[in-house]
């Protein structure tokens, strides 16, 4: 497949071609070369209007591309907080997973995305999902986190919701001892309190 009109209206963030296109009888989901479809596309740039539109006019929004994003995952992934609402008030599916097994928790957790976590883990995605790595959100979180104000946002959030905090990474080793061997004292006391209760 090559890129179509609708790819590049959603490139471009032009609502109005994208309605044109559809009323014409565009394929909403028709794919490009590299899979993707131009809701893909549109979650790729953060356009707004042109998800919208797309998603409104019935676009699949668990549509993978050949390395397996779809557009719900890369909101999720990137932080497209509008863009991942839409997906999630139009059946994003909450149990599919990136290319490295990942639910779109996990890389939004490692990336800081304070809103993104607090939005998906009020959808119900599953806080606990370990991914190809052997990771969950809150080992993301520690691990690939910088200690910052933003990852220990999100460990709190984390905690809160339920995390399970003796899930160990594949060596055995839990986020309070990656929290400590990598100096994130705030994020160390926030593990040790919600051992302790």
């Amino acid at each position: 497949m090559t890129t179509t009109g609708l790819h590049t209206a959603a490139a471009s963030n032009d609502a109005a071609a994208i309605s044109s296109l559809l009323a014409e009888g565009v394929a909403i989901d028709e794919r490009d070369a590299m899979g993707r479809t131009a809701l893909l596309v549109a979650t790729h740039a953060n356009n707004v209007e042109a998800a919208k539109a797309l998603i409104e006019a019935g676009a699949d929004v668990n549509a993978k591309d050949d390395i397996s994003d779809s557009p719900y995952l890369y909101a999720g992934a990137r932080g497209h907080l509008e863009i991942l609402k839409l997906t999630l008030s139009h059946g994003a599916d909450l149990r599919s997973t990136n290319r490295y097994g990942g639910t779109a928790l996990i890389p939004a957790a490692e990336r800081g995305h304070v809103e993104t976590v607090r939005t998906l883990i009020e959808a119900g995605v599953d806080i606990d999902h370990v991914n190809n790595l052997g990771w969950t959100a809150l080992l993301e979180a520690v691990i690939l986190g910088d200690g910052g104000e933003r990852h220990v946002e999100i460990v709190r959030l984390l905690v809160d919701a339920g995390a399970d905090i003796n899930l160990a990474d594949r060596e055995g080793v839990t986020a309070l001892e990656h929290a400590r061997n990598r100096g994130y004292a705030a994020i160390e006391a926030i593990l040790l309190a919600a051992e302790g209760s």
